[in-house]
């Protein structure tokens, strides 16, 4: 019996020390794959992902940089799509930040190769830049309610500091119960000093990681479009959905507006992964939700998102596991206990 997913690709920071050795671990029979990213990173002068990844020790001031941490992440995630077990019947690709790359190659926008050029020149072109920065802070507390009225007030805050002289801040991903927010230093500090810690942690600084989604990157975006065609893009084979919930869809596809849309408004505005996932929930009702590796930390974010869309009983953190636990619906290939759940 066919079993139809979503595929979610994960965006940076989900490549850590745990998942070092990741594609030596779980993909030996794709190194040929992996080798024609090689020759793509020699032709550039860098390290190759095969010996980043086989690497005995990881530091994060390395492994976060984006020209070190796209292009594994982009091959562990593709090689993961690649790899779902024959009874999956794929429905639609969406992907999280630089996730939405790998969705270009997971449903055949882009090749194999010209997906990893692209991942590989956007990282490579943001880590030269690392304008401005990013920090997390979530909206809802651990039941996972949604809050609307809290993340308006957030926002509104947010608002506030960004219309302050020197100060740069804004809404970078809407991810689930969290906001990741993005600016200059001086528009995170500003919001940094004028929250209280919750759950320990946040607000959370992310490391190497710049004000991505927002107009800062107008000088990264000019460059991405200056160095990658439009010829590098095709029609997809697989329903795509973007961080505004728009569906791109096989055959009726205009590849210039979607090399515009990658290079121009998914660089430098707001991306909406939450609306992502509602859409893909709703437009294709899929017996699975597939986040593709490394990592599992985007599992969270698409169960809150579903539960904000009170998809199929979901609404809190409480009816989720218990759906889970009864009928998986999530599987996130980066968990050694649920990969086999996607790969047969």
């Amino acid at each position: 019996m066919t079993r139809t997913a979503v595929v979610i690709c994960p965006g940076r920071g989900t490549y850590n020390k745990p998942e070092l050795g990741y594609l030596h671990r779980h993909h030996p029979a794709r190194m040929d794959m992996f080798h024609r990213y090689d020759d793509i990173r020699v032709g550039e002068s860098q390290e190759t992902v095969t010996a980043l990844d086989s690497a005995t020790r990881y530091t994060v001031g390395k492994y976060s940089r984006g020209d070190v941490a796209s292009p594994l992440i982009y091959a562990a995630s593709l090689a993961d799509a690649h790899a779902l077990a024959d009874d999956i019947d794929v429905v639609a690709v969406t992907g999280n930040s630089m996730g939405w790359y790998i969705a270009l190659a997971a449903a055949g926008a882009l090749s194999p190769e010209n997906g990893f050029r692209v991942v590989n020149t956007m990282g490579t072109l943001m880590q030269e830049h690392l304008i401005g920065g990013q920090l997390v802070y979530p909206f809802v507390d651990d039941d996972w309610r949604n809050d609307p009225a809290r993340k308006a007030e957030l926002l509104s805050h947010v608002a506030r500091i960004n219309a302050l002289e020197g100060h740069d801040l804004a809404l970078s991903i809407d991810l689930g119960g969290m906001l990741v927010l993005a600016g200059n230093e001086e528009g995170l500090k500003a919001f940094e000093a004028s929250q209280l810690v919750v759950q320990e942690r946040f607000p959370m600084r992310l490391a190497n990681h710049a004000a991505f989604h927002t107009r800062l990157q107008e000088p990264v975006a000019k460059q991405g479009r200056a160095r990658l065609g439009v010829e590098l893009f095709g029609q997809p084979e697989r329903p795509l959905i973007d961080g505004r919930g728009k569906v791109w869809w096989p055959g009726a596809t205009d590849t210039k507006a979607l090399w515009d849309y990658t290079l121009g408004h998914q660089v430098t505005e707001t991306y909406d992964f939450t609306r992502a996932i509602q859409t893909a929930a709703r437009e294709f009702a899929p017996d699975l939700f597939i986040v593709t590796g490394p990592g599992a930390t985007l599992g969270g974010a698409v169960a809150q998102s579903l539960g904000f869309a009170n998809w199929r009983g979901i609404s809190d953190k409480a009816s989720f596991q218990a759906r889970q636990a009864d009928h998986p619906m999530l599987i996130a290939m980066g968990r050694d206990d649920q990969r086999s759940l996607a790969t047969g």
